[in-house]
């Protein structure tokens, strides 16, 4: 075969499968806890009732699509309240930020969504097909009935715990006993069942058979987070200076010269990305810690000091290579910029705080209709028209009397009715037509564009509001009245 037949090399590796070998220690402990707490809360918080009242709902933490607001235990945010959602995303992307710079990817070790999962994944493959070294024999093993057996055993319990995820998902979005009574009727919304179909597939494909990759390919925080890091950042890092040169045979005559590290590998298979944490830091590293519990036991067991792999800074790193002691983990962490993210993410709190109770429980829009913009009835006034909008925070039904602030020559009116008191239900918004009619000849009838504040006044309450908007008038009344055809009682102007 020539040259010229000889097929392009292909630049497409396959995935190589990784499977981590149990590790005990106190990283993964920490680990075991979080990751209980986290899926705790995401499972049993909308089970939490919460009383309310009558004719609202008693679920402690419910995002109400259909009535357009979010309950959380006593807190009830309403659809002009996104702020405050907008001040939490802040909030967790500043925390995102200071613990970043602070400790490298923790979010990424321990409580993102995707390593949570995938840790109770491999818990239950370890479970049902043995550690590592029966997982990789199984791996090559041919497909036979005892293969078939335990992958199905294992795809089924995966199936289940990504169902519950789902499941736990739409529970947030409507009463969760009365959904979960529908699904089980399977009378639920079809949007309920391709909901949960979607968050399971996902879950299932995620974290049992995507897993690294998503972290590496998928996720945009690893080629991010080398902007949050500096030399004080710490990070899980191998002491090069300590451990090097490797080797294994610890009787033989140059022994002495050795490093501390034995080549074990037991950082590398206890690592749920599959690095090598000796080759340096890796975009891959998770930071979850595990491999400092491998290395820690195997330095225990040969009689070495601990801290061959630890949490280090590159600061440290320099101090250590000159034989000084590393700097205080509290000068690593209280430095000017994570205290910058902290005050940034206090204040940022304090101000959703500060906000969430000075908030009124009444809101009031005035919109005007710009077409057309004004009215010229057949008396000579000029009548603009106006949306307003009315949304009563509280759980009773309220009236309110509408006025226009200190000017005499504008009378205010309402749509099909003629009394200025409108009443709005609880917990609900009022869709009101109003007009402002100005006088003929009068300074607002004879201005292009003015300001207007118009009032809603609680009747036998203290509640009042206020919005302001703009008259519409016309600077040539007469020429527009000598124009005026009479055969109606108004006439538009666009």
């Amino acid at each position: 075969m020539s040259s010229s037949d000889t097929p392009p090399p292909s630049l497409y590796a396959a995935q190589e499968p990784i499977f981590p070998r149990r590790v005990k220690g106190r990283f993964r402990t920490l680990k075991w806890w979080i990751m209980a707490v986290t899926l705790g809360i995401y499972y049993l918080v909308p089970w939490i009732r919460w009383d309310r009242g009558p004719n609202l709902p008693d679920q402690a933490v419910l995002v109400d699509l259909a009535n357009r607001r979010f309950f959380f235990f006593w807190i009830e945010i309403w659809p002009q309240e996104f702020y405050f959602v907008a001040g939490l995303l802040i909030m967790a992307g500043l925390g995102l930020f200071l613990f970043t710079s602070a400790l490298g990817r923790v979010w990424c070790g321990y409580a993102c969504p995707q390593t949570v999962w995938t840790d109770l994944f491999i818990l239950v493959e370890r479970w049902i097909e043995g550690d590592r070294n029966a997982r990789v024999r199984l791996w090559h093993h041919k497909w036979d009935a005892h293969k078939w057996r335990l992958r199905l055993t294992k795809w089924a319990v995966w199936l289940l715990i990504a169902l519950a995820t789902g499941g736990a998902w739409v529970f947030y979005f409507t009463d969760a006993p009365t959904l979960a009574r529908d699904l089980l009727a399977f009378s639920a919304h079809p949007v309920a069942y391709g909901t949960i179909a979607l968050l399971t597939f996902t879950t299932f494909f995620f974290g049992g058979f995507a897993r690294e990759q998503i972290c590496i390919y998928a996720c945009p925080w690893p080629r991010i987070q080398a902007a949050m890091l500096d030399e004080d950042s710490l990070t899980v890092a191998y002491r090069e200076w300590r451990g090097e040169p490797r080797g294994k045979h610890r009787k033989a005559e140059d022994a002495d010269t050795l490093g501390d590290c034995i080549d074990c590998m037991a950082c590398v298979n206890v690592c749920p990305m599959g690095i090598d944490i000796r080759d340096g830091q890796q975009m891959a590293c998770i930071t979850c810690a595990l491999c400092i519990d491998a290395c820690d036991d195997v330095m225990d067991r040969v009689g070495k000091p601990r801290g061959l792999i630890g949490y280090l800074a590159l600061s440290d790193e320099t101090l250590e290579r000159a034989g000084k002691p590393p700097k205080p983990i509290l000068k690593h962490i209280l430095r000017p910029r994570t205290l910058l993210y902290t005050f940034l993410w206090g204040a940022v709190g304090v101000g959703l705080v500060v906000a969430l109770f000075v908030r009124g429980d009444l809101d009031m829009s005035l919109s005007p209709i710009r077409n057309p913009t004004y009215v010229t009835l057949s008396n000579g006034d000029i009548r603009n028209s106006y949306d307003l909008r009315l949304r009563n925070m509280t759980h009773e039904a309220r009236s309110f009397f509408l006025t226009v602030e200190n000017d005499p020559s504008l009378e205010l009116s309402i749509e099909n009715d003629g009394a200025k008191i409108v009443t709005v239900p609880a917990d609900e918004q009022l869709n009101q037509r109003i007009y402002l009619t100005a006088k003929r000849g009068s300074d607002r009838a004879n201005t292009e564009r003015s300001t207007v504040r118009i009032w809603a006044a609680e009747t036998g309450g203290r509640t009042r509001s206020y919005a302001d908007t703009v008259f519409n008038g016309h600077p040539d009344d007469d020429d527009t009245n000598e124009r005026h055809n009479g055969n109606g009682d108004e006439r538009k102007h666009r």
